[in-house]
Protein backbone atom coordinates (compact mmCIF):
# COMPACT_ATOMS: atom_id res chain seq x y z
CA UNK A 1 0.00 0.00 0.00
CA UNK A 2 1.14 3.31 -0.81
CA UNK A 3 2.59 5.58 2.33
CA UNK A 4 -0.10 8.24 2.61
CA UNK A 5 2.85 10.17 4.00
CA UNK A 6 6.07 11.77 2.33
CA UNK A 7 9.10 10.55 4.60
CA UNK A 8 11.69 12.97 2.83
CA UNK A 9 13.94 14.39 5.47
CA UNK A 10 12.61 18.15 6.62
CA UNK A 11 15.05 19.81 5.23
CA UNK A 12 15.59 23.51 3.35
CA UNK A 13 15.78 27.24 4.06
CA UNK A 14 12.91 29.07 5.57
CA UNK A 15 10.83 31.24 3.30
CA UNK A 16 9.15 34.37 2.92
CA UNK A 17 5.85 34.37 4.07
CA UNK A 18 4.30 37.69 3.42
CA UNK A 19 1.12 38.37 5.98
CA UNK A 20 -2.18 39.94 4.47
CA UNK A 21 -2.00 41.52 7.49
CA UNK A 22 -2.55 43.80 9.41
CA UNK A 23 -0.49 44.79 12.42
CA UNK A 24 -1.83 44.27 16.25
CA UNK A 25 0.48 45.75 19.30
CA UNK A 26 3.99 44.28 19.10
CA UNK A 27 2.34 41.96 16.27
CA UNK A 28 5.97 39.88 15.41
CA UNK A 29 7.05 39.44 12.19
CA UNK A 30 6.00 35.56 12.02
CA UNK A 31 2.45 37.72 11.84
CA UNK A 32 3.20 40.46 9.70
CA UNK A 33 5.27 38.52 7.36
CA UNK A 34 2.93 35.01 6.60
CA UNK A 35 2.96 38.68 3.48
CA UNK A 36 3.84 39.18 3.00
CA UNK A 37 4.37 50.31 15.20
CA UNK A 38 8.24 57.64 20.22
CA UNK A 39 6.55 58.13 22.95
CA UNK A 40 2.88 60.32 22.43
CA UNK A 41 1.07 61.73 19.24
CA UNK A 42 2.27 65.57 18.94
CA UNK A 43 -0.56 68.08 19.34
CA UNK A 44 -1.62 69.05 15.72
CA UNK A 45 -2.37 73.22 16.35
CA UNK A 46 -6.10 74.38 16.35
CA UNK A 47 -9.67 73.40 16.51
CA UNK A 48 -10.98 69.72 17.01
CA UNK A 49 -7.66 68.49 15.60
CA UNK A 50 -5.67 69.15 18.35
CA UNK A 51 -8.33 68.07 20.93
CA UNK A 52 -7.68 64.25 19.44
CA UNK A 53 -4.77 63.77 20.61
CA UNK A 54 -3.69 62.87 23.88
CA UNK A 55 0.06 64.60 25.78
CA UNK A 56 3.33 62.75 24.35
CA UNK A 57 5.19 61.04 27.36
CA UNK A 58 5.73 57.49 28.50
CA UNK A 59 1.93 57.35 29.78
CA UNK A 60 1.49 56.67 26.54
CA UNK A 61 -0.58 58.73 23.78
CA UNK A 62 -4.18 57.93 21.62
CA UNK A 63 -5.79 59.63 18.76
CA UNK A 64 -9.18 58.90 17.95
CA UNK A 65 -9.20 59.26 13.97
CA UNK A 66 -12.72 58.08 13.77
CA UNK A 67 -12.82 62.07 13.77
CA UNK A 68 -10.51 62.96 11.50
CA UNK A 69 -12.74 62.47 8.20
CA UNK A 70 -11.70 66.60 7.16
CA UNK A 71 -8.21 65.73 6.74
CA UNK A 72 -8.29 61.99 5.28
CA UNK A 73 -7.66 61.98 1.39
CA UNK A 74 -10.81 61.75 -0.71
CA UNK A 75 -11.55 58.18 -1.82
CA UNK A 76 -12.02 57.68 -5.63
CA UNK A 77 -11.40 54.33 -6.57
CA UNK A 78 -10.99 53.13 -10.00
CA UNK A 79 -13.14 50.87 -11.89
CA UNK A 80 -9.72 49.19 -14.39
CA UNK A 81 -10.44 45.88 -14.21
CA UNK A 82 -13.61 43.93 -12.75
CA UNK A 83 -13.23 41.15 -9.80
CA UNK A 84 -14.34 37.70 -11.00
CA UNK A 85 -15.37 36.86 -7.33
CA UNK A 86 -16.00 39.86 -4.94
CA UNK A 87 -14.67 40.16 -1.41
CA UNK A 88 -16.97 40.96 1.62
CA UNK A 89 -15.33 43.86 2.83
CA UNK A 90 -12.79 43.94 4.30
CA UNK A 91 -11.86 40.98 2.28
CA UNK A 92 -10.12 42.14 -1.48
CA UNK A 93 -11.86 41.15 -4.45
CA UNK A 94 -10.46 37.79 -6.17
CA UNK A 95 -9.54 37.55 -9.75
CA UNK A 96 -8.82 34.11 -11.47
CA UNK A 97 -6.27 35.20 -14.03
CA UNK A 98 -4.63 38.15 -15.09
CA UNK A 99 -5.68 41.08 -16.91
CA UNK A 100 -4.57 40.90 -20.78
CA UNK A 101 -5.23 44.47 -21.88
CA UNK A 102 -3.52 47.10 -19.31
CA UNK A 103 -4.00 50.54 -18.94
CA UNK A 104 -1.05 53.12 -19.26
CA UNK A 105 -2.46 55.24 -16.44
CA UNK A 106 0.14 57.49 -16.27
CA UNK A 107 1.27 59.38 -19.47
CA UNK A 108 3.49 61.68 -18.03
CA UNK A 109 6.56 61.17 -16.20
CA UNK A 110 6.39 61.74 -12.40
CA UNK A 111 10.15 63.30 -11.76
CA UNK A 112 11.13 66.32 -13.19
CA UNK A 113 13.61 67.52 -10.87
CA UNK A 114 16.22 65.30 -12.24
CA UNK A 115 17.51 65.36 -8.34
CA UNK A 116 18.06 61.55 -7.12
CA UNK A 117 15.34 60.44 -4.77
CA UNK A 118 16.81 58.31 -1.63
CA UNK A 119 14.80 55.35 -0.62
CA UNK A 120 15.08 52.38 2.42
CA UNK A 121 13.02 49.49 2.48
CA UNK A 122 12.68 45.87 4.61
CA UNK A 123 13.98 42.34 2.49
CA UNK A 124 13.62 39.31 3.80
CA UNK A 125 16.03 37.67 1.44
CA UNK A 126 19.43 38.40 -0.71
CA UNK A 127 20.36 42.09 -1.39
CA UNK A 128 19.67 43.21 -4.81
CA UNK A 129 22.22 44.94 -6.92
CA UNK A 130 22.11 48.97 -7.15
CA UNK A 131 22.29 51.17 -9.44
CA UNK A 132 23.87 51.05 -12.69
CA UNK A 133 23.95 46.95 -11.89
CA UNK A 134 20.44 46.76 -11.58
CA UNK A 135 18.25 45.86 -15.01
CA UNK A 136 14.78 46.56 -12.24
CA UNK A 137 16.13 50.06 -11.27
CA UNK A 138 16.77 51.46 -14.94
CA UNK A 139 13.34 50.02 -16.14
CA UNK A 140 10.98 51.85 -13.54
CA UNK A 141 13.42 54.61 -13.15
CA UNK A 142 13.52 55.27 -17.12
CA UNK A 143 9.57 55.40 -16.37
CA UNK A 144 9.58 57.54 -13.76
CA UNK A 145 11.91 60.07 -15.10
CA UNK A 146 14.26 60.18 -12.35
CA UNK A 147 16.94 57.97 -10.40
CA UNK A 148 15.49 56.33 -7.31
CA UNK A 149 17.92 54.84 -5.53
CA UNK A 150 17.26 51.99 -2.63
CA UNK A 151 18.91 51.22 0.51
CA UNK A 152 17.79 47.78 0.66
CA UNK A 153 18.26 46.51 4.41
CA UNK A 154 17.92 43.23 6.41
CA UNK A 155 14.01 42.80 7.47
CA UNK A 156 15.24 40.85 10.36
CA UNK A 157 17.09 43.46 11.49
CA UNK A 158 15.83 46.53 10.23
CA UNK A 159 14.03 47.76 13.73
CA UNK A 160 18.06 48.44 14.24
CA UNK A 161 18.46 50.27 11.16
CA UNK A 162 15.40 52.19 11.49
CA UNK A 163 16.40 53.65 15.13
CA UNK A 164 20.00 54.31 14.15
CA UNK A 165 18.57 56.32 10.89
CA UNK A 166 15.89 58.09 12.86
CA UNK A 167 17.86 58.50 16.07
CA UNK A 168 20.86 60.61 14.12
CA UNK A 169 17.64 62.50 12.49
CA UNK A 170 19.56 61.28 8.78
CA UNK A 171 16.31 59.80 7.06
CA UNK A 172 15.71 59.34 3.35
CA UNK A 173 13.31 61.22 1.12
CA UNK A 174 11.31 57.90 1.50
CA UNK A 175 11.24 55.97 4.62
CA UNK A 176 9.52 52.97 4.39
CA UNK A 177 8.28 51.64 8.36
CA UNK A 178 6.77 48.42 8.83
CA UNK A 179 3.62 48.44 11.30
CA UNK A 180 5.32 45.99 13.69
CA UNK A 181 7.82 48.15 13.90
CA UNK A 182 7.07 51.96 14.83
CA UNK A 183 5.76 50.43 17.63
CA UNK A 184 9.31 49.59 19.51
CA UNK A 185 10.76 53.17 17.97
CA UNK A 186 10.97 55.42 21.63
CA UNK A 187 9.36 58.72 21.11
CA UNK A 188 8.30 57.87 17.96
CA UNK A 189 5.09 60.62 17.43
CA UNK A 190 7.63 63.17 18.08
CA UNK A 191 10.11 61.69 15.45
CA UNK A 192 7.51 62.06 12.92
CA UNK A 193 6.68 65.24 13.63
CA UNK A 194 10.72 66.44 13.17
CA UNK A 195 11.66 64.53 10.56
CA UNK A 196 8.80 63.66 8.26
CA UNK A 197 6.32 65.93 6.10
CA UNK A 198 3.10 67.07 7.22
CA UNK A 199 1.39 65.29 3.98
CA UNK A 200 -2.17 66.94 5.24
CA UNK A 201 -2.28 69.73 3.49
CA UNK A 202 -0.81 67.80 0.31
CA UNK A 203 -3.54 64.62 0.48
CA UNK A 204 -6.25 65.76 2.83
CA UNK A 205 -9.69 65.96 0.76
CA UNK A 206 -10.31 66.79 -2.72
CA UNK A 207 -6.51 67.67 -3.37
CA UNK A 208 -5.77 63.50 -2.95
CA UNK A 209 -7.52 63.86 -6.69
CA UNK A 210 -3.80 65.53 -7.93
CA UNK A 211 -2.86 61.76 -7.15
CA UNK A 212 -5.75 59.59 -8.23
CA UNK A 213 -3.63 56.08 -7.65
CA UNK A 214 -3.23 57.51 -3.86
CA UNK A 215 -7.00 58.31 -4.05
CA UNK A 216 -7.56 54.81 -4.65
CA UNK A 217 -6.25 53.82 -1.90
CA UNK A 218 -9.52 52.83 0.72
CA UNK A 219 -10.24 55.62 3.71
CA UNK A 220 -9.39 53.15 6.59
CA UNK A 221 -5.94 52.72 5.94
CA UNK A 222 -5.43 55.98 5.88
CA UNK A 223 -7.03 56.89 9.27
CA UNK A 224 -4.02 54.67 10.34
CA UNK A 225 -1.26 56.97 8.86
CA UNK A 226 -2.69 59.93 10.93
CA UNK A 227 0.11 61.05 13.87
CA UNK A 228 -0.85 64.13 16.14
CA UNK A 229 -4.15 64.52 14.23
CA UNK A 230 -2.08 65.23 11.36
CA UNK A 231 -1.87 62.93 7.80
CA UNK A 232 2.22 61.92 8.32
CA UNK A 233 2.51 58.74 5.88
CA UNK A 234 1.20 57.40 3.17
CA UNK A 235 -0.39 53.31 3.87
CA UNK A 236 0.64 50.30 2.09
CA UNK A 237 -2.99 48.45 2.66
CA UNK A 238 -3.17 44.62 3.91
CA UNK A 239 -3.57 43.22 0.42
CA UNK A 240 -4.87 40.25 1.73
CA UNK A 241 -7.42 38.39 4.36
CA UNK A 242 -8.14 40.51 7.21
CA UNK A 243 -7.31 37.37 9.32
CA UNK A 244 -3.74 37.14 10.81
CA UNK A 245 -3.94 33.57 11.08
CA UNK A 246 -5.52 30.02 9.41
CA UNK A 247 -4.88 26.60 10.51
CA UNK A 248 -3.82 24.80 7.37
CA UNK A 249 -4.05 21.04 6.68
CA UNK A 250 -2.72 18.87 4.05
CA UNK A 251 -5.84 17.88 2.28
CA UNK A 252 -4.38 15.34 -0.23
CA UNK A 253 -2.85 13.27 2.96
CA UNK A 254 -6.10 13.87 4.31
CA UNK A 255 -7.94 12.32 1.49
CA UNK A 256 -5.54 9.58 1.56
CA UNK A 257 -6.27 8.74 5.21
CA UNK A 258 -10.09 9.09 4.61
CA UNK A 259 -9.86 11.86 7.16
CA UNK A 260 -11.87 15.38 6.58
CA UNK A 261 -10.85 18.65 8.83
CA UNK A 262 -12.12 18.97 12.44
CA UNK A 263 -15.34 20.91 13.21
CA UNK A 264 -14.37 20.71 17.56
CA UNK A 265 -11.61 20.53 19.58
CA UNK A 266 -12.65 17.14 19.84
CA UNK A 267 -11.95 16.03 16.41
CA UNK A 268 -8.84 18.69 16.22
CA UNK A 269 -6.86 16.28 19.18
CA UNK A 270 -8.29 13.06 17.90
CA UNK A 271 -7.46 13.00 14.28
CA UNK A 272 -3.72 14.72 15.70
CA UNK A 273 -3.27 11.26 17.65
CA UNK A 274 -3.96 9.58 14.74
CA UNK A 275 -1.87 11.10 12.08
CA UNK A 276 1.38 11.27 14.73
CA UNK A 277 3.46 8.35 14.54
CA UNK A 278 7.29 9.36 15.83
CA UNK A 279 8.54 6.05 14.40
CA UNK A 280 7.76 6.98 11.05
CA UNK A 281 8.87 11.05 11.91
CA UNK A 282 5.13 12.34 11.56
CA UNK A 283 3.59 15.07 14.12
CA UNK A 284 0.27 16.56 13.80
CA UNK A 285 1.18 19.77 14.60
CA UNK A 286 3.37 23.16 15.11
CA UNK A 287 2.41 25.51 17.44
CA UNK A 288 -1.17 26.11 16.75
CA UNK A 289 -1.60 28.41 20.60
CA UNK A 290 -3.57 31.27 18.53
CA UNK A 291 -5.83 29.04 16.45
CA UNK A 292 -6.71 27.33 19.91
CA UNK A 293 -7.57 30.69 21.22
CA UNK A 294 -9.44 31.80 18.32
CA UNK A 295 -11.09 28.59 18.78
CA UNK A 296 -12.14 29.45 22.70
CA UNK A 297 -13.14 32.44 21.53
CA UNK A 298 -10.32 34.62 23.27
CA UNK A 299 -10.69 38.28 22.51
CA UNK A 300 -7.94 39.76 20.50
CA UNK A 301 -8.37 43.66 19.91
CA UNK A 302 -5.30 45.62 20.18
CA UNK A 303 -3.01 42.70 21.43
CA UNK A 304 -5.55 40.83 23.62
CA UNK A 305 -7.87 42.99 24.86
CA UNK A 306 -11.76 43.60 25.40
CA UNK A 307 -14.57 45.45 26.45
CA UNK A 308 -17.37 44.38 28.54
CA UNK A 309 -21.30 44.87 28.48
CA UNK A 310 -20.80 47.67 31.33
CA UNK A 311 -17.50 49.11 29.99
CA UNK A 312 -15.29 47.99 31.52
CA UNK A 313 -12.04 46.70 29.77
CA UNK A 314 -10.15 43.20 30.47
CA UNK A 315 -6.83 41.52 29.09
CA UNK A 316 -7.55 37.72 27.71
CA UNK A 317 -5.44 36.59 30.23
CA UNK A 318 -8.11 37.18 33.09
CA UNK A 319 -10.77 35.20 30.97
CA UNK A 320 -11.87 31.60 31.63
CA UNK A 321 -11.27 31.30 28.14
CA UNK A 322 -7.60 32.02 27.48
CA UNK A 323 -7.47 29.50 30.68
CA UNK A 324 -9.14 27.07 28.60
CA UNK A 325 -6.86 27.33 25.52
CA UNK A 326 -4.19 27.38 27.40
CA UNK A 327 -4.87 24.16 29.23
CA UNK A 328 -5.78 22.43 25.61
CA UNK A 329 -2.73 23.74 24.06
CA UNK A 330 -0.34 22.38 27.10
CA UNK A 331 -2.23 19.17 26.67
CA UNK A 332 -1.43 19.20 22.71
CA UNK A 333 2.40 19.50 24.06
CA UNK A 334 1.95 17.17 26.82
CA UNK A 335 0.91 14.42 24.37
CA UNK A 336 3.35 14.50 22.26
CA UNK A 337 1.66 16.00 19.63
CA UNK A 338 3.74 19.05 18.16
CA UNK A 339 6.90 17.93 16.28
CA UNK A 340 9.71 17.73 18.81
CA UNK A 341 11.95 19.84 16.56
CA UNK A 342 9.23 22.95 16.92
CA UNK A 343 8.51 22.19 20.95
CA UNK A 344 12.06 24.74 21.52
CA UNK A 345 11.14 28.64 20.91
CA UNK A 346 13.51 28.06 18.95
CA UNK A 347 14.69 25.48 15.61
CA UNK A 348 12.71 23.84 13.51
CA UNK A 349 11.21 24.86 10.20
CA UNK A 350 7.46 24.65 10.28
CA UNK A 351 6.72 25.34 6.48
CA UNK A 352 9.08 22.67 5.78
CA UNK A 353 8.18 20.05 7.76
CA UNK A 354 4.50 20.77 6.03
CA UNK A 355 5.57 20.67 3.37
CA UNK A 356 7.25 17.44 3.59
CA UNK A 357 4.38 15.77 5.42
CA UNK A 358 6.35 15.92 8.86
CA UNK A 359 3.64 17.66 10.47
CA UNK A 360 -0.16 17.83 8.65
CA UNK A 361 -1.06 20.95 10.34
CA UNK A 362 0.48 24.57 10.27
CA UNK A 363 -0.61 27.41 12.13
CA UNK A 364 0.75 30.24 10.05
CA UNK A 365 -0.68 33.60 8.58
CA UNK A 366 -2.69 33.29 5.42
CA UNK A 367 -0.58 34.99 2.94
CA UNK A 368 1.54 32.06 3.34
CA UNK A 369 -0.86 29.43 1.22
CA UNK A 370 -0.39 30.50 -2.58
CA UNK A 371 3.47 30.30 -1.91
CA UNK A 372 3.83 27.26 -0.72
CA UNK A 373 1.10 25.70 -2.96
CA UNK A 374 2.67 26.97 -6.15
CA UNK A 375 6.12 25.28 -4.81
CA UNK A 376 5.54 22.50 -3.36
CA UNK A 377 3.10 21.52 -6.01
CA UNK A 378 6.29 21.71 -8.08
CA UNK A 379 8.01 18.94 -5.87
CA UNK A 380 5.00 16.73 -4.79
CA UNK A 381 2.49 16.45 -7.24
CA UNK A 382 -1.02 16.80 -6.04
CA UNK A 383 -0.07 18.40 -2.86
CA UNK A 384 -3.44 20.31 -1.11
CA UNK A 385 -3.00 22.71 1.37
CA UNK A 386 -6.53 23.77 2.87
CA UNK A 387 -7.37 26.31 5.71
CA UNK A 388 -10.02 24.50 8.11
CA UNK A 389 -12.75 26.98 8.77
CA UNK A 390 -12.82 28.25 12.22
CA UNK A 391 -15.20 26.84 14.63
CA UNK A 392 -16.11 27.59 18.02
CA UNK A 393 -14.98 24.90 20.93
CA UNK A 394 -17.83 26.04 23.32
CA UNK A 395 -20.69 26.69 21.17
CA UNK A 396 -22.19 29.24 19.35
CA UNK A 397 -20.75 31.23 16.41
CA UNK A 398 -16.95 31.00 15.82
CA UNK A 399 -15.20 34.33 16.61
CA UNK A 400 -12.12 35.09 14.18
CA UNK A 401 -9.51 37.49 14.94
CA UNK A 402 -9.27 40.77 12.82
CA UNK A 403 -5.93 42.08 11.49
CA UNK A 404 -6.77 44.77 8.86
CA UNK A 405 -4.34 47.60 9.66
CA UNK A 406 -1.61 48.84 7.24
CA UNK A 407 1.27 46.75 6.72
CA UNK A 408 3.60 49.62 5.68
CA UNK A 409 3.73 53.44 5.99
CA UNK A 410 6.34 55.34 3.67
CA UNK A 411 6.78 58.93 5.33
CA UNK A 412 8.82 61.62 3.07
CA UNK A 413 11.61 63.27 4.59
CA UNK A 414 10.49 66.78 6.08
CA UNK A 415 11.91 69.90 4.80
CA UNK A 416 12.32 69.46 1.29
CA UNK A 417 9.96 72.11 0.08
CA UNK A 418 6.87 72.11 -1.60
CA UNK A 419 8.00 71.02 -5.04
CA UNK A 420 10.23 68.64 -4.63
CA UNK A 421 7.54 66.98 -1.74
CA UNK A 422 4.83 67.57 -4.78
CA UNK A 423 7.61 65.26 -6.87
CA UNK A 424 7.84 62.74 -4.40
CA UNK A 425 3.86 61.82 -3.99
CA UNK A 426 4.08 62.17 -7.98
CA UNK A 427 6.24 58.65 -7.43
CA UNK A 428 4.28 57.12 -4.93
CA UNK A 429 1.05 57.67 -6.85
CA UNK A 430 2.64 55.67 -9.93
CA UNK A 431 4.04 53.04 -7.24
CA UNK A 432 0.21 53.13 -6.12
CA UNK A 433 -0.73 51.89 -9.81
CA UNK A 434 -3.22 49.06 -9.25
CA UNK A 435 -3.69 45.77 -10.69
CA UNK A 436 -4.52 46.36 -14.76
CA UNK A 437 -2.21 49.29 -15.31
CA UNK A 438 0.68 48.93 -17.39
CA UNK A 439 2.65 50.78 -14.53
CA UNK A 440 1.43 47.61 -12.05
CA UNK A 441 3.00 45.30 -14.15
CA UNK A 442 6.60 46.92 -14.44
CA UNK A 443 6.55 47.77 -10.34
CA UNK A 444 5.25 44.18 -9.41
CA UNK A 445 7.15 41.80 -12.15
CA UNK A 446 9.76 44.10 -14.01
CA UNK A 447 10.58 44.02 -17.49
CA UNK A 448 9.02 41.30 -19.78
CA UNK A 449 11.70 39.68 -21.18
CA UNK A 450 14.15 40.14 -18.96
CA UNK A 451 12.73 39.53 -15.36
CA UNK A 452 9.43 37.49 -16.39
CA UNK A 453 8.21 35.92 -19.74
CA UNK A 454 4.32 34.82 -20.26
CA UNK A 455 2.36 31.91 -19.82
CA UNK A 456 0.13 30.82 -22.37
CA UNK A 457 -2.81 33.14 -20.52
CA UNK A 458 -0.56 36.27 -20.88
CA UNK A 459 0.47 35.82 -16.89
CA UNK A 460 3.83 37.06 -15.79
CA UNK A 461 6.01 34.19 -15.12
CA UNK A 462 9.17 34.72 -12.78
CA UNK A 463 12.45 34.33 -14.69
CA UNK A 464 15.76 33.80 -11.89
CA UNK A 465 16.93 37.26 -12.69
CA UNK A 466 13.60 38.45 -11.23
CA UNK A 467 14.31 36.71 -8.11
CA UNK A 468 18.37 38.51 -7.91
CA UNK A 469 17.12 42.02 -8.61
CA UNK A 470 13.50 42.42 -7.48
CA UNK A 471 12.91 42.85 -3.61
CA UNK A 472 9.43 44.88 -4.11
CA UNK A 473 11.57 47.73 -3.57
CA UNK A 474 8.63 50.10 -5.54
CA UNK A 475 5.93 47.91 -4.48
CA UNK A 476 6.62 48.40 -0.43
CA UNK A 477 6.78 52.11 -0.89
CA UNK A 478 3.12 52.94 -1.70
CA UNK A 479 0.31 50.62 -1.47
CA UNK A 480 -2.68 50.26 -3.85
CA UNK A 481 -6.47 49.03 -3.97
CA UNK A 482 -5.77 45.21 -2.57
CA UNK A 483 -6.62 42.68 -5.09
CA UNK A 484 -5.96 38.52 -4.73
CA UNK A 485 -4.94 37.40 -8.44
CA UNK A 486 -4.57 34.23 -9.58
CA UNK A 487 -2.20 32.00 -10.96
CA UNK A 488 -1.82 29.58 -13.60
CA UNK A 489 0.19 27.48 -11.51
CA UNK A 490 -2.39 27.52 -8.37
CA UNK A 491 -5.62 27.75 -10.28
CA UNK A 492 -7.75 27.17 -7.47
CA UNK A 493 -6.00 29.47 -5.14
CA UNK A 494 -8.65 32.66 -5.37
CA UNK A 495 -11.84 30.45 -5.88
CA UNK A 496 -10.37 28.51 -2.34
CA UNK A 497 -9.31 31.80 -0.65
CA UNK A 498 -12.18 33.93 -1.46
CA UNK A 499 -14.71 31.10 -0.42
CA UNK A 500 -12.96 30.84 3.18
CA UNK A 501 -12.42 34.51 3.60
CA UNK A 502 -15.99 35.29 2.49
CA UNK A 503 -17.14 32.49 4.66
CA UNK A 504 -15.02 33.33 8.02
CA UNK A 505 -15.33 37.24 7.63
CA UNK A 506 -18.73 37.56 8.99
CA UNK A 507 -17.10 36.34 12.12
CA UNK A 508 -14.65 39.31 12.59
CA UNK A 509 -14.08 40.24 16.55
CA UNK A 510 -15.68 43.62 16.87
CA UNK A 511 -12.75 46.03 18.26
CA UNK A 512 -13.74 48.41 20.60
CA UNK A 513 -10.92 50.98 19.89
CA UNK A 514 -11.37 50.61 16.39
CA UNK A 515 -10.06 53.96 14.62
CA UNK A 516 -8.21 54.76 17.74
CA UNK A 517 -4.63 55.00 17.45
CA UNK A 518 -2.75 53.83 20.52
CA UNK A 519 0.96 54.30 21.85
CA UNK A 520 1.29 52.31 24.60
CA UNK A 521 2.41 53.05 28.52
CA UNK A 522 6.22 52.61 28.37
CA UNK A 523 5.04 50.33 31.41
CA UNK A 524 2.90 48.07 29.56
CA UNK A 525 5.02 48.11 26.83
CA UNK A 526 8.00 46.47 29.37
CA UNK A 527 5.59 43.82 30.46
CA UNK A 528 4.37 42.20 27.33
CA UNK A 529 7.41 39.76 26.36
CA UNK A 530 8.41 38.69 29.84
CA UNK A 531 5.00 37.80 30.14
CA UNK A 532 4.51 36.32 26.93
CA UNK A 533 7.69 34.36 27.60
CA UNK A 534 6.14 32.78 30.46
CA UNK A 535 3.46 31.53 29.11
CA UNK A 536 5.22 29.94 26.27
CA UNK A 537 6.97 27.67 29.29
CA UNK A 538 3.78 26.97 30.71
CA UNK A 539 2.31 25.74 27.22
CA UNK A 540 5.40 23.82 26.23
CA UNK A 541 5.19 22.21 29.96
CA UNK A 542 8.64 23.88 30.92
CA UNK A 543 6.44 25.16 33.84
CA UNK A 544 2.89 24.20 35.58
CA UNK A 545 -0.44 25.10 34.51
CA UNK A 546 -0.62 26.79 38.03
CA UNK A 547 1.64 29.14 37.39
CA UNK A 548 -0.52 30.88 35.03
CA UNK A 549 -2.26 32.82 38.39
CA UNK A 550 1.34 33.98 39.24
CA UNK A 551 2.25 35.46 36.00
CA UNK A 552 -1.14 36.94 35.49
CA UNK A 553 -0.60 38.57 38.99
CA UNK A 554 2.96 39.79 38.15
CA UNK A 555 1.51 40.93 35.18
CA UNK A 556 -1.02 43.25 36.23
CA UNK A 557 1.51 44.66 38.56
CA UNK A 558 4.02 45.67 36.61
CA UNK A 559 2.33 47.29 33.92
CA UNK A 560 -0.81 45.48 32.50
CA UNK A 561 -2.91 47.24 34.98
CA UNK A 562 -1.27 50.33 33.21
CA UNK A 563 -2.58 49.39 30.20
CA UNK A 564 -6.13 48.80 31.39
CA UNK A 565 -6.37 52.56 32.35
CA UNK A 566 -4.86 53.56 29.63
CA UNK A 567 -7.30 51.92 27.09
CA UNK A 568 -10.33 52.72 29.11
CA UNK A 569 -9.34 56.09 29.35
CA UNK A 570 -8.83 55.83 25.43
CA UNK A 571 -12.51 55.01 24.99
CA UNK A 572 -13.83 57.63 27.44
CA UNK A 573 -11.84 60.49 25.81
CA UNK A 574 -13.25 59.03 22.01
CA UNK A 575 -16.66 59.16 24.02
CA UNK A 576 -17.18 55.25 23.78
Amino acid sequence: MKDPIDRRPATGTHALTTRSGAVQLFASRRQILALMGLGAAAVASGGFLAACSRKPGGSGSFTDTSNLDAILPTYKPLSIVQPDIPGARPVPDGYLTYPTELVDAITTKPGTSGQKITAMTPWWGPTPPGLGNNAYYDAVNAELGIEVEFSVQDGNTYADKLAAVIGARDVPDLLCIPGWEYPKIPRFSEAVKALFEDLTDYLSGDRALEYPMLANIPTEAWRYAVWGGRLAAVPWPNDGTPFPWALFYRKDLFDELSLTYPTSMEELVSIGRQVTDPAAGVWAFNNIFDMVQMFYKVPNSVGGWGRRADGSVFHKYETPEYRAALEATAHIYAEGLVHPDLVASEGGDAKQLFRSGKILFLQDGPGAWLGMQRDESKVTPGFNMQPVPVFSATGGDPLVWRADEPVFYTFIKKGLGEERTKELLRVLNWAASPLGTEEFELLKYGKEGVHFTRTADGAPAATDRASVEIADQFFFIAGRAPAIIGTPEVPNYVTDLLAYANAMVKYLEPNPWQGIKLEWPSAYSAVIQPTEDAITDIVRGRRPIEDLDSVVTEWRSNGGDVGREFLQQALADAGR
